[in-house]
């Protein structure tokens, strides 16, 4: 944003929205970590309104005619980080911090359906060879699936059995990982290392899910430490 606009007031900005005739705009919600493009809603002038002085995001439901502040329910609040408007007008778009998913069926974002397509999927092997996209992917699942499993508690399921038992035993999974991580290390044996990290990693995301700590904090606080100068 520039400095111009950040020297405008709200009503300002509002002035140089294009709301249709009902008084709406889209707005795009993007995750400020990821740059994940995680839902579309509608924003009236009072959302956005509400969006910009709470802090976290505000729509319009066109289907129920009323406000309604993203994760009043379910708890999957967006904390905005930014906030900007396209050269045109017509278009919001907020970076934001999920403290869960975007979409009502559970999904990170609501745009996890893909359309084929070979041309398309050839391209994008290639992006994904250049940039190592998607390199991380598994952890989002995994931290997905282990969010379900504490909220339907399927019966038999060992992460339902950690959470059941509470965090001092998750918290006694997490050592015990560690340990056997430390002594495979020790051993210099890296087959044993890979799997004994993958428990350990496992049991730290079912430690944060506990905590309701979001993966993203973490990663977020790792972005903020690499982007600090060093001290020499």
């Amino acid at each position: 944003m520039s400095e111009q606009s950040k020297q405008q007031s709200l009503e300002q900005v509002q002035e140089q929205i294009s709301f249709d005739q009902e008084g709406l705009v889209p707005a795009i919600v993007q995750d400020a970590i990821s740059k994940e493009v995680l839902m579309m809603a509608y924003m009236n002038r009072e959302s956005l309104k509400r969006s910009i002085e709470t802090g976290e995001t505000w729509f319009w439901s066109r289907s129920r005619q009323e406000l309604w502040h993203k994760g009043a329910t379910s708890g999957n609040t967006q904390k905005i980080v930014s906030a900007h408007y396209d050269c045109d007008g017509d278009t919001l778009l907020f970076l934001v911090k999920p403290a869960g998913p975007a979409c009502h069926t559970g999904e990170t974002t609501c745009f996890y359906r893909e359309i084929p397509s070979p041309a398309i999927a050839s391209e994008e092997a290639g992006m994904n060879a250049v940039q190592g996209r998607h390199r991380f992917a598994v952890l989002e699942e995994l931290e997905q699936v282990i969010a379900q499993r504490e909220k339907e508690r399927p019966e038999g399921a060992y992460t339902t059995y950690l959470f059941d038992k509470g965090v001092d035993k998750i918290l006694k999974k997490v050592g015990e990982e560690t340990a056997e991580a430390i002594i495979a290390a020790k051993n210099k044996d890296n087959a044993e290392l890979r799997l004994e990290v993958s428990d350990l990693i496992y049991h730290l995301l079912v430690l944060l899910q506990e905590r309701k700590l979001p993966l993203d904090e973490i990663m977020a606080e790792l972005d903020r430490r690499h982007e600090r100068p060093r001290r020499d």
